[in-house]
């Protein structure tokens, strides 16, 4: 399917490893010019060795001067961002007997923060020229609440209202913002949540992969190309008339309407 995208101008935060690194790759086969962010220098230079293509950028997203000026050198040395992808940041599972006020607001900083304070300059840049569109890769935890993933889930809820409400604020202006809410994905984070899984219900870490995909309606964890090639088709005019919602993608793990 031709979907349109060659020389649109991409940026993915989070783009050098997971889910945003299968994003970035997706959006270089559909001949996208494409940007990654990462905290990390060395995560950058790392992928951008399989990404030869791309542009890499390094920034601290949960801090919005940082996140500004990264943005700037984006459009400085490949132009103004047609679509954004927010895959940055993943905040800590903790136990629910842990949990602090320090550890709530760390978890906001490293998954709410870090989305935001790149979305909130980038679509007001979009409604300006009149286009665009965002894809959130938020996480299923803000849907359904699990007790190692309180305060992170509570971003991620955060997350989805923030999709809804962005997308009927700047409708009028051609943008579109989307979400998706992967379930549990192969990906490193994926084994922190194991381990704190496995922790918890006084199990091996084997079981309790073992127990996490028995839950999964499709029998499998998803791969990051699962959630990044339904995001190529979000920011494609295939999907013009998708805005406003969040996706699940968690393998009918949850099968709620």
């Amino acid at each position: 399917m031709e979907l349109g995208l060659g020389g649109k101008t991409v940026l993915i935060t989070g783009g050098s490893r997971g889910i945003g690194f299968a994003c970035a790759q997706a959006f270089l086969a559909e001949g996208a010019r494409v940007a990654i962010c990462s905290r990390n220098p060395a995560h950058v230079d790392a992928a951008l060795v399989d990404l030869p293509t791309a542009a890499g950028f390094t920034a601290d997203l949960t801090d919005a001067a940082q996140a500004t000026a990264m943005l700037a050198d984006v459009q400085a040395t490949i132009g103004p961002v047609d679509v954004l992808v927010n895959s940055a940041g993943a905040a800590k599972r903790v136990a629910p007997e842990e949990l602090t006020p320090a550890l709530w607001r760390a978890a906001l900083d490293a998954k709410f923060f870090s989305y935001i304070n790149v979305i909130d300059p980038v679509v007001k840049s979009m409604a300006a020229r009149g286009s665009g569109v965002i894809v959130n890769i938020i996480g299923n935890g803000g849907k359904v609440a699990n007790p190692v993933h309180i305060a992170g889930g509570a971003a991620n809820a955060a997350l989805m209202l923030a999709t809804a409400g962005l997308a009927a604020a700047y409708g009028r202006q051609s943008v579109r913002v989307v979400g998706l809410n992967p379930g549990i994905t192969a990906t490193g984070r994926v084994t922190g949540f194991i381990e704190t899984k496995a922790q918890r219900e006084g199990i091996s870490t084997e079981q309790a992969l073992e127990r996490a995909v028995a839950d999964i309606g499709l029998g499998r964890m998803a791969e990051p190309a699962d959630i990044a090639n339904m995001a190529v088709f979000l920011a494609s005019e295939k999907a013009g008339y998708v805005s406003g919602v969040t996706i699940g993608m968690d393998g009918v793990a949850t099968p709620v309407i």
